[in-house]
């Protein structure tokens, strides 16, 4: 079981990365997806006209590049602060087991 400490690195890391992917991350997000999906179409159809399965298809491109976005921000976040919760309480690891020998 994890201890209080590394949940609230991961809780932490976490909010951390929500706020990079709100400031950072959703201008990529939307720019790749819908770059993306244009390439996409390109490939498939050929010469892509304005038509709406095209557009349909370039706002579920985008969408999915948010959110992708979005979801490598959370979990990177998380990972993070799990890594940092694990090294913060180290030392009180140390300790306890210090004096569970005394």
């Amino acid at each position: 079981m994890k201890n209080e400490t590394v949940k609230t690195g991961m809780r932490i890391g976490a909010v951390v990365g929500g706020l990079g992917f709100a400031m950072f991350g959703i201008m990529p997000g939307f720019y790749f997806g819908s770059f993306g999906t244009v390439i996409l179409l390109q490939k498939l159809m050929g010469v892509v006209e304005p038509t709406l399965f095209v557009r349909a298809a370039v706002v579920m491109g985008t969408m999915v590049g948010i959110t992708s976005a979005a979801a490598v921000s959370l979990v990177v976040g998380g990972l993070i602060g799990t890594a940092m919760g694990y090294v913060v309480s180290v030392p009180a690891a140390f300790r306890k087991a210090a004096s569970a020998r005394s």
